[in-house]
């Protein structure tokens, strides 16, 4: 009887060990910011596993065009053994150029010091987003001065990754501007202006650039180009033919892909 006993315990007790899914705690609207800054929309949501440590993080920002939004999880971005956390910040009109980059800066700085509490590893953490997202994504990781606020250096982010974002100068920068959205400008505002060697890992991804908002895959591909005159090592451009400027669902095995390429977890 005893033998038949521990014949059984072989069977069951290796399936425990080897079959124990990875949990997930999805926590909202934690302030990243002090009330006496006068930011009602700065919250964020945080996705993390809850029975593993040391795993990468993704910081989504959501698009909207800097004025409309809301912070969100993709589907696809669930069960992946990563935290996700998705921020809010403020919009125009209520506020001007540089605050929405401002708030970014701030939640990326809160998830660098945050996120060993809940169990992820600050060197693992990832910037993506669509579109506005994408484009604050590339601000706050290319013009290291944002993060130099809050005493971090962008050059700790793992990796960027933007979905459709603008690399010229934002188009509601412009508009606050008075300057037509069909006139490019690129200046402090314009990930294009901050180009540099010493970058982390930079991935442009786009959709059909005959289906995508107005030459937002043409300047994508210049941002990939200046990037590689420079002397920066990692840029890379991905376009989704077929689809256009909605093309998230898509590129989510991308922007999973690539956490794993960098941290050489891949298949």
């Amino acid at each position: 009887m005893k033998k038949l006993y521990l014949f059984f315990s072989f069977l069951i007790f290796p399936t425990l060990i080897f079959s124990q899914e990875t949990a997930y705690e999805y926590q909202v609207d934690i302030p990243y910011r002090a009330e006496t800054e006068n930011c009602n929309r700065c919250q964020l949501d945080i996705y993390y596993p809850t029975n593993e440590t040391d795993y990468p993080t993704i910081v989504w920002f959501h698009g909207g065009g800097l004025r409309a939004g809301d912070k969100e999880l993709p589907e696809d971005l669930r069960n992946q053994g990563m935290a996700v956390v998705s921020p809010n910040y403020s919009f125009f009109p209520d506020v001007n150029a540089p605050i929405y980059i401002e708030d970014a800066a701030a939640a990326v700085a809160w998830v660098f010091e945050n996120i060993e509490k809940f169990g992820g590893d600050p060197s693992k953490i990832f910037l993506s987003g669509h579109s506005a997202g994408g484009y604050l994504a590339s601000m706050v990781g290319l013009d290291k001065s944002y993060l130099n606020e809050h005493g971090i250096d962008a050059n700790q982010i793992a990796g960027l990754i933007s979905f459709s974002g603008h690399t010229i100068t934002h188009f509601t920068v412009r508009e606050e501007r008075g300057i037509p959205g069909q006139q490019a400008v690129i200046d402090e505002y314009a990930p294009l202006y901050h180009v540099r060697a010493d970058a982390p890992p930079l991935l442009l991804i786009t959709g059909d650039r005959e289906l995508e908002l107005l030459g937002r895959y043409e300047e994508n591909a210049y941002m990939m180009r200046m990037m590689k005159v420079i002397g920066h090592t990692d840029t890379r451009i991905m376009e989704l033919d077929g689809y256009g400027h909605g093309m998230v669902e898509p590129a989510i095995p991308l922007l999973i892909n690539e956490v794993r390429k960098i941290l050489g977890t891949s298949d």
